[in-house]
């Protein structure tokens, strides 16, 4: 199959994934802090070497223990974008650019002319004569765009492109790596903790948690059914695990009524999803309708757009963490303080429930 094929351990790491990325396709990898997401990277790469496991692209092996093969990293086809630009400081714009090409063997005049072409499709031309130190964040990752993909690659890593941007600079560079992504029909795998450059760029998603894949599918899918922490807490919606019984999930002895997804058959793992916006906060047990009722000390407070959002846990489970939100006349109302014990209320008609 075209296409990046991974499937390797990392020993000293914990980290043991399998994904794939057909031919033209973008996939974002998501996940915390020490998820295994540049492990991953580099084990594409060549920098680091898994214990055991097999990556091919484009069905050429780059990598295969039991096979002893290792292809060196400049020959794997493979481009990286990480956060720094990471520009040579001694050559120009154009020369940076024009590097990777005199590299495959293109003579220089022709890797110059090639370069500028580059240059003209990030927008850039005016920088060409310039050196490193003269360009702003902005214009480095443009610069460094355009030296990425003059080398051809088979597959372009993008390394959290945009987080040394600023707010002007993050969006317009997004924005041309998607013309750019989609216009030359690139293998792409992007590693993020943003859900806005998932949205933007990604046709899958992988998300990645204590070095193993937790969870996968489009984008749409993850986030409106996330099936990890994670990929829950991106979204902005509450989470909780448990086995689905007819009408809802148990989750630590206690059950969580809600709507059943049609493949969610008892027994089975399965996850409770739902918003913040749909949790009531009470001082005492509410009466009427609501079927779940958790009692909850809150954490802490922020605003979120319009709205106060309140995170609480669990008062007999603190690693149950759920959040509302309120308005500010509510939060005064209330008196919402941390510490405070208080009792969210949820309709089962605003919990999904499906499997894992």
């Amino acid at each position: 199959m075209s296409g990046l094929e991974l499937s390797a351990r990392v020993d000293q790491r914990d980290v043991e994934v399998t994904l794939s990325a057909a031919d033209g396709e973008v996939v974002a990898l998501l996940g915390p802090n020490g998820a295994g997401k540049s492990t991953v990277l580099g084990m594409i790469a060549g920098l680091i070497r898994p214990n055991r496991g097999r990556i091919t692209l484009d069905e050429r092996v780059l990598t295969d223990t039991d096979a002893s093969v290792a292809v060196a990293p400049h020959r794997r086809g493979v481009a990286l974008l990480a956060q720094e630009a990471l520009l040579f400081p001694h050559r120009t714009v154009l020369g940076n650019i024009a590097f990777p090409l005199e590299c495959a063997g293109v003579a220089r005049r022709e890797a110059e002319v090639q370069a500028r072409g580059w240059l003209e499709r990030v927008d850039a031309v005016q920088l060409a004569d310039r050196k490193p130190h003269q360009l702003s964040g902005g214009q480095a990752q443009r610069v460094a765009v355009a030296r990425a993909l003059a080398a051809e690659p088979r597959l372009l890593m993008l390394d959290e492109p945009f987080a040394a941007l600023d707010v002007s600079s993050a969006p317009e560079l997004r924005n041309l790596l998607r013309r750019l992504v989609r216009i030359q029909r690139r293998t792409t795998l992007l590693v993020t903790h943003d859900i806005v450059d998932a949205l933007t760029l990604a046709d899958r998603v992988v998300v990645l948690e204590d070095g193993r894949v937790v969870e996968s599918g489009s984008v749409h899918e993850v986030l409106t059914q996330p099936r990890s922490a994670f990929a829950a807490r991106i979204a902005g919606v509450n989470l909780l695990e448990g086995l689905a019984r007819p009408d809802g999930v148990v989750v630590g002895g206690d059950v969580v009524y809600g709507r059943m997804d049609g493949d969610c058959q008892p027994g089975v793992a399965a996850s409770a999803v739902f918003p913040p916006a749909a949790v009531a906060v009470h001082l005492r047990p509410p009466e009427g309708s609501p079927r779940n009722v958790f009692r909850m000390r809150v954490t802490h407070v922020d605003f979120h757009g319009a709205a106060v959002r309140v995170y609480a846990c669990e008062e007999s489970n603190a690693d149950i963490e759920l959040m509302a939100d309120i308005t500010p006349v509510a939060l005064r109302e209330l008196g919402i303080i941390t510490g405070l014990a208080v009792y969210f209320a949820v309709k089962a008609s605003e919990v999904a429930i499906y499997p894992r």
